[in-house]
This record gives structure tokens, sequence and C-alpha cells, in this order.
């Protein structure tokens, strides 16, 4: 998806304010803008237009929604809803929260996150980071700013509470302007990040996978949690399997471009399979095998609400999310004696070590020091 974008831009054509969409020649793009209502093409700007009205801003966000990246820093420019987030999620609602004198990412930010084809998430997160630090210098040049005002930031995030992790994602977009993009290697290498605090991985029993799963009667919602479960999926992953990813004849499930881009296979469940057959037979999926209404990929909110609600029913009184299935997974079958390594490679680790963390939670860590006792 990151290799495409559309940048947005104010047009006036025949005395009416337009809004123009530029991008580079592409089959689906051209497909999905002849989806928006009135739009034409203009010879003299060389890119497609639509009218300017809030109907059709929010239509263009909504049309390319998972498809291409939205760069609305031309048009949103000195307007209230100034911001290039480069996430098609983001509409004008979204963008209300900021003032018209807010900083916006450089453009040469946007284009090297593109030119990098980071994934749309770690995007969002990078400009918005690093779209937060600017305003909190908002009349200082970002080239002026030196180890001691980073630090200064760093600690007023710390001081307001906000997590390690955001923490560290702030540094990494702080990173990624100096050292990538304007191509200053290390030069803030000394900045302190907070210590990781090591948590285990919440998991469920056997027995509640069964009770959650016993609670769920739609199929199509079955077939979602029973792949999150049985062959140790994460959200984004399910979401983004289509069809053909399903390998009945070798019992596999195809990942591709998984968390680093990585592809991959896991193993597909019998019972799931069977489940899958009568759901694709329901349902008829065109283009990802779980569709919302509207024909694109599924709501990733409707996945948490299904596993949530499902869990409530069951008289589970955690909190149970989606990825809690994929611990569970990977925690099961070591416990049933899998081979680390095979779990590694079925969850899509980059290292052992990561995988190593379920051997701190599953049931047969604990059992020989249990006989010792017995």
């Amino acid at each position: 998806m990151f290799g495409k974008s559309i940048t947005l831009k104010h047009l006036s054509i025949d005395n009416q304010p337009c809004i123009g969409l530029q991008f580079r020649a592409n089959r689906d793009l051209h497909e999905k803008v002849n989806l928006l209502p009135n739009v034409k093409w203009s010879e003299n700007y060389q890119m497609y237009f639509v009218p300017n009205t809030k109907e059709k801003i929010q239509l263009i966000y909504k049309v390319f929604k998972g498809v291409a990246w939205i760069n609305g820093n031309y048009f949103f420019h000195n307007k209230p809803l100034a911001n290039k987030t480069g996430n098609t999620n983001f509409n004008r609602e979204d963008h209300s929260k900021f003032s018209s004198q807010a900083r916006l990412c450089p453009d040469d930010y946007l284009e090297k996150l593109e030119l990098k084809k980071y994934a749309p998430n770690t995007a969002r997160i990078y400009i918005s980071c690093f779209e937060a630090f600017m305003r909190f210098y908002p009349d200082v040049p970002l080239d002026n700013i030196d180890e001691n005002d980073i630090r200064k930031y760093l600690l007023f995030l710390i001081r307001k509470g906000c997590s390690d992790s955001y923490v560290n994602q702030a540094i990494n977009s702080i990173k990624f302007y100096y050292e990538i993009v304007r191509g200053m290697p290390n030069r803030f290498y000394s900045i302190e990040r907070p210590r990781k605090s090591k948590k285990l991985p919440e998991v469920l029993s056997i027995i509640e996978v069964q009770s959650l799963l016993a609670e769920i009667s739609n199929v199509k919602h079955r077939c979602i949690v029973g792949l999150l479960y049985s062959s140790g999926l994460r959200r984004s992953e399910v979401l983004a399997l289509r069809p053909e990813d399903i390998d009945s004849k070798r019992m596999l499930v195809r990942v591709n471009q998984g968390k680093g881009k990585k592809d991959r296979y896991t193993i597909l469940s019998a019972t799931l399979l069977k489940e899958l057959r009568i759901y694709y037979k329901r349902y008829q999926p065109k283009t990802f095998l779980f569709e919302s209404p509207n024909g694109k990929a599924y709501s990733p909110t409707s996945v948490v609400n299904i596993v949530s609600r499902a869990a409530l029913r069951a008289g589970i009184t955690r909190r149970v999310t989606p990825h809690m299935l994929r611990h569970s997974f990977a925690t099961h079958l070591l416990d049933k004696g899998t081979d680390l390594r095979k779990i590694q490679v079925l969850l899509g680790h980059n290292s052992s070590k990561t995988t190593e963390i379920y051997t701190h939670v599953a049931e047969n860590s604990f059992k020989d020091i249990d006989d010792l006792l017995s």
C-alpha cells in the first residue's frame, strides 16, 4: 500500500474551488478515482479533480482508505484541519484539534517514509509523534534544535505520564528526521531511552478458549476468532487474508507481508477448515477473506468487540483482547511439547528470544519442580 500516494491540491477551475488529486500513473488508483462522483480530468493541471465540498473530502478519504497514502499538506496548509498524516483513516474531524499555527511534518519526512515503504501504522505513529515534538518548539527551526532540547521534550513527556512505549516512539520519530531524512548519522546517539519493562504475556486456558468460542454463533466471527487462536495470527494478519491464502491441500495459512514485511506460513486447523468452507459458501468474499458490507477489509474494531463480548458471555472476568489468543496459541503449543524453534517460525518472530517469553507462562515449565515437591 505505501508505494501508492495521492496529494490533494487546491485548484480553481472555471472560477470554482476544486480538489485536485495528483498521483503517479497506477491502475488501482485510476479505478478508485473513477468511483468519485463528478470526477473530471484537467488537461491544464494534468490531474483529476472534484468540487471542493466537505462531503467530497470525506468521500476521498473513504474511497482510498487502505489503498493509498493521502497527503493533505498542500490542501490543508494554514487551515485548522492541517495535518499531514499519510494515513487515510484521518478525516477533517480528526484534524479539528490542530490550530492554524500547527507545524506540519516536512515534505521530505513523508517522502522518506514512503520511499522506505514503512508500514502505514508505523508511518502514522512517526508522523504524529514528530508533529507533537515540533509543536513543543513552535518557533525554533528544526536544524537549531540540539540534544538538550530533545531531552527537555522527553522529560516533559515522562512528567506528563506518557508510557515508555510512547517515549521510545517519540525518540524514533525524532531520530528518523535528523539521521535518515537529514542524513546526520548518530547525531543524537547519546539520548537516553526508558528502560523497557518486562511484562509476561497474558494467556487464556484451553477451557477458557473453548468457552469463548462456544459463545460465538456467527460463522464469520467464529472463523475470525478461530484463526487468531488456531493459527496464532495477529489481528492485522487475519484481516489482510485473501481466500487464496487458505491452502487446504497442505493445511497451511499463508501470511503475506506480516509484521516486518515478512511472508510466512502457519498451520491450519482441520476443524476450522470445515467452518471456513461453510463461511465461504455463505458469504462468497471477493477480495479479502473477511469483508465488511461495503467490500472493504473487515474492521479491526469489530474484531476487538467480537472477542471482548464473547469473553464476557463466557464469564471470563479479565479483559480479553485478540492478541491474547495469539499468546494462548504459542503457550498451548509449548505445553504440548512443540519445539520452541517451530513456534518461532509459526509466529514469525525474528529472534528466538522473543518466543522464549512463553516459557515463563507455559504450564510444562513448572511441572518438573512440581514433581520434585510431590
